[in-house]
């Protein structure tokens, strides 16, 4: 089974948190670790915390980056940090799979444009879970 960082919007605005958790409940059924499964809580802390704190955070994450065998991204809500997850996650050569609703939104050219990633767009939910279960299969 493979070790997931999934990456979410957390400070830039939790609108779909609960998609996220279903997201990571659906490939930790699949028997996957999800290193990021505190992204689908809904008790995250969305505030700045301090230096230290937040380098704390931007530790645990690029660390779990690195330790991943893959990134998921579910990116309808736009963040400056999961932006910057999934560029480190290109830098460090882990496979990216980015989702984001069509109907919603429209995803960067910085994402669109770059053919290292896999984008998935969807309308349903079912299109998502589909999805996951044939990277996750892979």
């Amino acid at each position: 089974m493979k070790k997931i960082y999934f990456a979410g919007s957390i400070r830039g605005g939790r609108v779909d948190a609960n998609l996220y958790h279903r997201m990571i409940d659906h490939m930790k059924q699949l028997g996957n670790t999800v290193l990021t499964e505190h992204v689908g809580s809904s008790k995250l802390c969305l505030h700045e915390q301090g230096h230290d704190a937040d380098a704390c955070i931007y530790n645990q994450d690029t660390a779990w980056l690195r330790e991943s065998d893959l990134l998921v991204a579910e990116c309808t809500c736009p963040s400056l940090g999961v932006g910057y997850e999934l560029a480190y996650a290109e830098h460090h050569g882990k496979p990216v799979h980015i989702f984001y609703n069509r109907s919603k939104c429209q995803l960067s050219a910085m994402l669109t444009g770059d053919s290292y990633f896999n984008i998935h767009p969807y309308e349903t939910e079912e299109e998502i879970f589909v999805a996951l279960d044939k990277i996750l299969a892979e």
